[in-house]
């Protein structure tokens, strides 16, 4: 059996809390679904991703404590965003480089272009 001094940090969340996190977590995900209704042209991408974004800081934030947890590994949480961000950017980028070679028609609902 472990011993007091070797049992893990142990934080209880209050409720309150919780509940408030899960109520944001519910109206990003209406915000979500009302941003498929409005066209933003090319920022509709950008909105979702930084509603996807928000949402899982959330969840990893309350719901699985990194707030509560040691400094070193929000950095390290922060860091894996910036990365799959950057890596996100340079698909996006790569999308928009050949796009002009696409054939005509080819994709599902493309259409011709003039």
């Amino acid at each position: 059996m472990e011993s007091q001094e070797n049992a893990g940090h142990v934080h209880v969340v209050p409720l309150r809390v919780l509940v408030t996190v899960w109520a944001a977590l519910m109206v990003l995900t209406v915000v979500t679904v009302a941003a498929t209704w409005v066209d933003l042209g090319k920022l509709n991408l950008w909105l979702a991703l930084a509603i996807a974004t928000l949402k899982a800081s959330l969840v990893v934030l309350y719901f699985m404590h990194m707030r509560y947890d040691q400094p070193f590994n929000a950095i390290v949480f922060i860091g894996a965003l910036l990365f799959v961000m950057l890596f996100v950017v340079f698909a996006l980028m790569d999308t928009k480089a050949y796009q002009p070679e696409l054939i005509p028609g080819y994709a599902p609902g493309m259409g011709t272009r003039p």
